[in-house]
């Protein structure tokens, strides 16, 4: 038995608010939860995009019905999102628009496209063709 697939992922940012602009506003993904000064989250397609403060991750949630354990990461994350090139190149323009700096674009050795910018909190935010791992 091995996974079927990624159910959610999920990058660290200690200013939620500007992380909350950026991937609602300029991705467009829509928020499905969030609490102030913890988390917010996203829908992407069948899975979800978690951004957590890392500091708050960090303590224990002292609730015995939902007993996650503490996680977390400091410093940059990486996150990518699955594009055509059509889109990819619809992502550029878009991005480009909103004043987000386009941190590299290219093409993979087996042909696919990537296009890398950074969120506020410095993760690493890639667009690319899914054929990138096939």
């Amino acid at each position: 038995m091995t996974p079927r697939a990624i159910l959610e992922t999920a990058v660290y940012a200690a200013d939620l608010a500007a992380a909350e602009v950026f991937y609602r506003d300029v991705l467009g993904l829509p928020v499905i939860a969030k609490v102030a000064g913890r988390h917010v989250f996203f829908r992407v397609g069948p899975g979800v995009l978690l951004v957590f403060d890392p500091a708050a991750t960090e303590v224990p949630s002292g609730n015995p019905d939902l007993p996650v354990p503490t996680h977390g990461a400091r410093g940059p994350g990486h996150v990518c999102f699955a594009a055509s090139r059509d889109e990819i190149g619809r992502w550029r323009e878009r991005l480009t628009a909103a004043s987000i700096e386009i941190e590299a674009e290219f093409d993979w050795p087996n042909g696919a496209r990537s296009l890398y910018v950074r969120d506020p909190a410095g993760n690493s935010v890639e667009f690319a063709e899914p054929r990138l791992w096939s």
